[in-house]
């Protein structure tokens, strides 16, 4: 049995500091509660780089507390044990280190700050990583400038007095943060809830029976700085400790995939991801979906943060999304659903269809080559897709002509133009401004009233090239354009008469102002309606005249 001390294995260049926090307030019963880039390409050099520097965990497991107030809890100390285990093991996590805390004067706050001190001092280089685990009850209360945290009830916690007995969650990110490695892990399963054995102050109690919210608010902290924050459970839900498995149950289905089953991409190690992703997997049918695994994550690239085993071979391609702003939504690829996100998953090498759908509607689709060996962050692609088709070709068709009546009676009819369109998105004033340039002709036959009465035909021309400046807004597929325009315009009037026979043009410049409405058909294709104003100096029949003109014109155009 894996004693509650340090435990080193000698494994000459691994040296990772895992910070894994579990925080478990379990009920008594058979199963209690406890209170988800940048491309990558991994060639040989960065492969090998992933198992430099050392590896080192502390585990934390508070079974036993001071104040009656919080129940006593089963597994804790045991399910540190079994994790430590693991990663001591050479075959599997070969940790270069491995500290467990679960005995009751371990576990007191003093105590435990003391843990994080020493390991803060240890001289920590970029390639090393961090795991910090801590299996206990967790709370709600209003810290010291009055907003609403969650805190790690240590074994002397009181519960009359969580600020200034328990242990803040963001100080402790905070120290995990401080650290010289890039590689860095918390994962925090607290019932954050209220429910179960996670006790809440009565006035905080108070405060949230009395929220109408549907969900919790969170608290600051909940935006991590450390590198990767896993969750046991999601905010506003409960985590469990369960008999039959003798653990709590998102620490043994992690425990289990550090064994190689979360090996998704087949390249010999379990990264920290694949393990979460293996739990929170297990976790969520186990439980029959009332316990949601989470994680967020800041900086995560080239450099996965293995826990077990050794990188052998490159590897299957894997996307993946950990993002908030992409949770729930579908993964679907070469058509075929692949799970929902956060979460990852590995894909033979070759182009891929890759889709992201919510609802019934479709937020992104694109064919992407993958390569053996890849990471490839959904966001990092979506937001490749959006910046790589900032322009957009349209095909148009409509009328221009004089906004009053007369004019268009007397001197001119109104004008059928078609024509084509070129918008360059987020072009002027870092990307906040898009210019549009178009170019549309026209033509027609028809008759004007004389002043001494009845008609005359004819024949009328017209191109008119023009650029305009704005922003835009989006909602969705619906997107909102405005802004100011500058058009030069040709027109040309033919009289074809037995007494006279003359044609009359000019040029203008003219200034107005256009708007856009467009709706997205897919990724790519867009119908779009603009309408303009424009005012001009006109010379007509000997006078010049300064007139108005308006122009209406639809089409279709293709994003690129």
């Amino acid at each position: 049995m894996l004693p509650p001390e340090r435990v080193f294995v000698n494994r000459p260049g691994l040296h990772i500091v895992l910070g894994l926090c579990l925080l478990s307030a379990c009920a008594a019963t058979s199963t209690g509660e406890k209170g988800r880039t940048v491309r990558v390409r991994l060639d040989s050099a960065q492969l090998a780089s992933a198992h430099e520097g050392e590896r080192h965990a502390l585990l934390i497991g508070v079974s036993q507390y001071d104040d009656a107030s919080w129940n006593d809890l089963r597994f804790p100390g045991k399910d540190a044990e079994d994790l430590g285990r693991a990663l001591a093991d050479p075959r599997r996590g070969g940790f270069r280190s491995v500290t467990v805390l679960n005995r009751p004067e371990q576990t007191t706050r003093a105590a435990v700050l003391e843990a994080l001190r020493a390991l803060a001092a240890k001289p920590w280089r970029p390639k090393d990583v961090v795991v910090i685990y801590v299996s206990g009850h967790g709370t709600l209360a209003r810290d010291s400038r009055g907003d609403l945290q969650r805190y790690l009830v240590m074994r002397d916690t009181r519960f009359r007095d969580v600020q200034g007995t328990g242990l803040e969650m963001a100080a402790l990110e905070r120290e995990l943060e401080a650290l010289g490695s890039r590689r860095r892990v918390l994962v925090l399963a607290t019932c954050h809830s209220g429910t179960g054995k996670s006790l809440l102050p009565p006035s905080v109690l108070d405060e949230l029976e009395r929220t109408k919210a549907a969900f919790l608010p969170r608290p600051l902290e909940e935006e991590s700085r450390a590198s990767l924050v896993l969750s046991a459970s999601d905010w506003g839900e409960a985590a469990r400790e369960d008999d039959a498995l003798g653990n709590d149950i998102y620490t043994h289905f992690f425990v289990e995939a550090l064994d190689g089953r979360g090996d998704r991409n087949a390249d010999g190690a379990v990264s920290a991801t694949e393990a979460h992703d293996w739990a929170r997997r297990h976790t969520w049918t186990y439980t029959q979906g009332r316990q949601r695994p989470s994680v967020r994550m800041t900086e995560v690239g080239a450099d996965p943060v293995l826990l077990s085993g050794a990188l052998t071979q490159a590897g299957q391609p894997e996307v993946f999304s950990y993002s908030p702003r992409l949770e729930g939504f579908t993964l679907k690829v070469d058509g075929v659903d692949a799970g929902e996100l956060p979460g990852g998953v590995a894909l033979p090498e070759g182009k891929r269809k890759l889709g992201l759908h919510k609802g019934g509607q479709t937020l992104w689709e694109d064919t992407v080559a993958l390569r053996s060996g890849e990471r490839r962050a959904l966001e990092a692609l979506l937001r490749e897709f959006v910046e790589g088709r900032r322009r957009t070709v349209t095909l148009e068709a409509g009328l221009l002509g004089f906004l009053d009546a007369r004019s268009r009676r007397e001197v001119l009819p109104s004008t059928m133009l078609v024509g084509a369109g070129l918008r360059l998105d987020g072009l002027l004033l870092e990307q906040r401004l898009d210019v549009g340039v178009d170019l549309s002709v026209g033509q027609g036959h028809q008759s004007l009233r004389l002043d001494v009465g009845g008609t005359v035909p004819v024949r009328h021309r017209a191109v008119m090239l023009g650029v305009t400046v704005g922003p835009s807004w989006e909602w969705g597929r619906l997107r909102v354009s405005t802004g100011p325009r500058v058009a030069a315009l040709w027109l040309q009037r033919s009289f074809q008469l037995d007494l006279l026979n003359r044609d009359e043009s000019y040029l203008t410049v003219w200034p107005g102002w256009m708007a856009g409405v467009s709706w997205r058909l897919g990724t790519r294709w867009v119908l779009e309606a603009k309408g303009q104003l424009l005012w001009a100096y006109v010379p007509m029949d000997g006078r010049t005249r300064a007139v108005g003109f308006g122009g209406l014109l639809l089409g279709g155009g293709y994003r690129f």
